[in-house]
């Protein structure tokens, strides 16, 4: 670390705390960075079962992620925690538990936990408020315990802070159509998007449910996607919790819709990527449009054309970037078409290497939280079109 560097991290050291953050964009100043340390691969539940017969993990079988894997994974995450402080940035990191261990509540007992690389998956940031979202897997009931030193310190830190938790969910049967993998495997490509058009897929309405990271925040609209964790229900919460905000339900021809981080991305105000193999419905298009929003079609993934053994994201995790401020981006560092795209709108690319965090839950904008951006409330759709 040079001197400017080291003046630099005293600095961020004793500046206060303090939650602020309303979009993804804004100059960042805080942010929770996830470990891969003692992730394992789950144990099969009704909301998700893991099949990876070539790499030791076939159907049915669960347990630890292999040691070289978390290994190289933590020298990432390690290394853009260390950049990110580097350019001024705080980090805070979660405290991982034993995740091999078993876990229950009074209504189901399930052999493992997951793991706590993805924060952006239960945390959601939006201006002073931290919510802990309910998740939809009984593996990661108990993931929050991981961020709660983290969150007890921005709580004793900002006397602002609103330091929320949605309803802990039951996650009974009840919540999960039965078999649905069973039969949703064996549709076709149109069954399948009509499923995901009608909403017909995994949860049922039975109680809310959501993943923070289905959640895409635009100052003042909150767009919330119907996916395989986040129900009707699960929107209709956010809506009632975030009343001075429009908050909206999308979709798209998505046939494994799983979080909206890759799939429509906000790079700053007025311009939004969009993955193209996962269009979104014609009214949001529209919104964006009318709104004089620019967007922007992502190129073809690179590196992540054929993901590593063990992963479970889509190739479209090239997409999953982490803005510094409204010109600067993270990107994968093999994601040379991607940066190259970018760069023509005018931003600064930070190559990072990233490769072998993936098939620990994500790529860069999973892996961190927000908790500071400079930044205030912004109204960036002033024009209404259809249900928007």
């Amino acid at each position: 670390m040079t001197t400017k560097q080291s003046a630099t991290a005293a600095e961020d050291s004793a500046r206060p705390v303090r939650v602020n953050s309303w979009n993804g964009w804004d100059p960042l100043r805080h942010v929770i960075v996830g470990r891969a340390e003692g992730t394992v691969v789950q144990a099969p539940e009704p909301a998700v079962s893991r099949d990876y017969p070539d790499d030791g993990f076939p159907l049915g079988t669960y347990g630890p992620m292999p040691a070289d894997m978390v290994a190289e994974a933590e020298e990432q995450l390690d290394s853009f925690a260390a950049l990110l402080e580097h350019r001024g940035i705080r980090v805070d990191r979660p405290t991982p538990v034993d995740f091999t261990q078993q876990v229950s509540t009074p209504e189901w007992t399930h052999d493992s936990m997951f793991g706590c690389m993805p924060p952006r998956d239960l945390l959601l940031t939006v201006g002073n408020e931290v919510l802990e979202a309910t998740m939809s897997y009984r593996s990661r009931w108990f993931e929050y315990l991981c961020y709660r030193p983290v969150l007890q310190r921005l709580f004793d830190g900002d006397p602002r802070m609103r330091w929320e938790a949605a309803p802990k969910p039951r996650l009974t049967d009840a919540s999960f159509n039965p078999g649905f993998w069973d039969v949703f495997n064996k549709l076709t490509t149109e069954e399948q998007l009509a499923r995901v058009r009608d909403y017909d897929l995994a949860l049922t309405e039975a109680e809310p449910l959501f993943d923070a990271a289905d959640v895409a925040r635009f100052g003042k609209d909150l767009f919330v996607q119907l996916s395989f964790v986040t129900n009707r229900s699960g929107y209709r919460w956010l809506k009632r919790h975030f009343p001075d905000h429009r908050v909206h339900s999308v979709t798209s021809t998505n046939t494994h819709p799983l979080h909206i981080d890759s799939t429509w991305v906000p790079l700053r105000p007025g311009l939004v990527l969009h993955c193209g193999e996962r269009l979104a419905d014609a009214e949001l298009m529209e919104f964006f449009k009318l709104n004089d929003w620019e967007i922007v079609e992502a190129v073809q993934p690179a590196s992540w054309k054929h993901s590593p053994k063990l992963s479970f994201c889509s190739p479209w995790l090239a997409a999953n970037m982490l803005n510094l401020d409204e010109n600067t981006l993270c990107v994968e560092e093999n994601e040379l078409p991607l940066a190259d795209q970018l760069s023509g709108y005018g931003f600064e690319i930070v190559p990072v290497p990233f490769r072998a965090v993936g098939p620990f839950g994500g790529g860069l904008h999973c892996a961190t939280v927000d908790i500071e951006r400079e930044g205030t409330l912004q109204d960036y759709f002033p024009r209404r079109y259809g249900r928007f």
